[in-house]
């Protein structure tokens, strides 16, 4: 499992003008709450929690290492929610929400697609419908991604949640005959031919137009 650790600091004021300022000053207003603590509102550095989106650790195990007035806090949490705006981009506000390590917890894992369909090489193609599927278990036994063989779909034939071999420990929570990837037939190529035999049959008759009206203004 693994753990990232981040720098917070408790943030005493909690009104619109002081969280507008901290945003001006790089930081991003958070807050850590769970079932067996306080909620805490804290203040996290902009470049931190974007450090932490471009190495795609936002769904891994955070340390929070708080800084409450010179009192040093940690405390085990995973990102809840991280507010984006949509026009620009920045980070608005961060929820981290305590983890128990005896407790069980929902998370997302990734599936990692490996091998290569024969669907695929019969001239289909590869649709991934989920690229996650949820499962319930303790922090300790959550995998970094959970591996799933493609080899096998042929065209029309799809792998489901419950085809998904997971690790002991863990329980699907996903429905399990959601479709999770499968191999769907291509019928572009026929669409782009027929257009194309439209486009030519069409041709001369717009060429035939001007000749026409060009014999009347003789016979005049």
């Amino acid at each position: 499992m693994e753990i990232t650790d981040l720098a917070a600091q408790v943030r005493k004021e909690q009104k619109k003008g002081p969280a507008r300022r901290l945003r001006q000053q790089g930081f991003v207003p958070a807050i850590f709450y769970g079932g067996s603590t306080e909620n805490i509102q804290l203040a996290v550095k902009s470049s931190d929690l974007l450090k932490l989106r471009k190495e795609k650790k936002v769904h891994s195990f955070i340390k929070l290492i708080i800084d409450d007035g010179g009192k040093k806090l940690e405390k085990l949490s995973l990102i809840k929610e991280l507010q984006i705006q949509p026009l620009t981009g920045k980070m608005f506000h961060a929820d981290f929400y305590e983890v128990d390590m005896k407790k069980k917890l929902e998370f997302d894992v990734t599936l990692n697609f490996t091998g290569k369909a024969i669907g695929v090489e019969n001239g289909g193609e590869i649709q991934h419908i989920k690229r996650e599927i949820k499962v319930l278990c303790l922090p300790a036994n959550l995998p970094d991604h959970i591996d799933v063989d493609i080899t096998g779909i042929d065209i029309g034939h799809s792998i489901k949640v419950k085809d998904i071999k997971i690790p002991e420990g863990l329980t699907h929570l996903d429905p399990l005959d959601a479709a999770v990837v499968s191999v769907a037939a291509v019928k572009v190529v026929k669409v782009e031919a027929a257009e194309a035999a439209a486009v030519e049959g069409a041709a001369p008759t717009a060429a035939a137009e001007p000749e026409k009206e060009e014999k009347k203004e003789k016979g005049k």
